[in-house]
Formats: C-alpha cells, sequence, structure tokens
C-alpha cells in the first residue's frame, strides 16, 4: 500500500501567509498611489504645456466673483472683479483631488473640505499645505486661453 508524501501544515500556511501579504502590500501600493498629492512625472502639466494654450470658450461663461471648473481640463478660472481672469490648476494640493465648485468666492474641494481664493488661489480653509498653481489666462477673441505653466 503506498502513502501520499505528507505535506508540512507550516509550510503551505507559511507560503499562504505570505502570498497575501504580498497581494495587500501590492494592493496598498496601487490605493497609496491614487491618492498621492506627489507630482513624480506632472504628466497632466506637461502633456498639456506641450500642447500650448487650451481654449477654455467664451469669457462670459465666468461670472463676476465667481469661477468655473474645467474638470476634463483640470484647470479652475475665476473672475474676481469684473474683467480680471485668473486660472489655477483644479487638483487639490492636499490629496489631489479635483475641484468641484466655485462658491462664496472660495474654490471648493470635495475631498477633505479645502477652500482656496478666487483671486490668488491661496488656501483659506482645510488641510491642503499650499496655494493652487497658478495659470496664465488671456482673452482672445472673446475667449479664455490657458497655458499651464
Amino acid at each position: 500500500m503506498s502513502e501520499a508524501p505528507e505535506t508540512s501544515p507550516a509550510t503551505s500556511r507559511r507560503t499562504l501567509l505570505c502570498g497575501a501579504a504580498a497581494v495587500l502590500a501590492a494592493g496598498g501600493a496601487v490605493a497609496v498611489t491614487g491618492c498621492s498629492s506627489s507630482s513624480s512625472g506632472s504628466s497632466d502639466k506637461s502633456s498639456a504645456a506641450a500642447q500650448g494654450p487650451v481654449d477654455l470658450g467664451p469669457a462670459s461663461a465666468i461670472p463676476e466673483g465667481g469661477g468655473k471648473v474645467f474638470r476634463e481640463q483640470k484647470i479652475v478660472v475665476t473672475q474676481p472683479t469684473a474683467g480680471q481672469y485668473k486660472a489655477f490648476s483644479a487638483k487639490c494640493t492636499h490629496a489631489g483631488c479635483i475641484v468641484d465648485q466655485v462658491n462664496k468666492e472660495q474654490i471648493q474641494c470635495p475631498c477633505h473640505g479645502s477652500r482656496f481664493g478666487i483671486a490668488d488661489g491661496a488656501v483659506q480653509d482645510g488641510p491642503a499645505p499650499s496655494p493652487l498653481p497658478a495659470y496664465t489666462v488671456t482673452v482672445e477673441g472673446g475667449n479664455l486661453k490657458v497655458t499651464p505653466s
């Protein structure tokens, strides 16, 4: 009668635990990377800058004392006073979320409550450590042209 070789329960348990640890570590690295606020390649910025100015449509779409978020382009444009336009990165400096609205003269981030000034992008409230990066904005033929810098 032949017997099946014995496998050590400690070995298979160790292998299982090591494999699970590796999967968890890889998953954690992916999750952390997705929320990272570092810009170690800054592909959003460099690709937009390589394309030159971005046309965001009519300047008349930006309310005085308010602004508009261009989510796809990751740009927010404000008009603090009549005819004065400002443009900023729409990527929050806290965790990299995209700001979602301009309300009560503040650019607002939905993730952790950071608030930025519409005139200078300065942090007014929340955990954000620094202002929103400013971009160059001009009005040409009635349209907004923004150059990420």
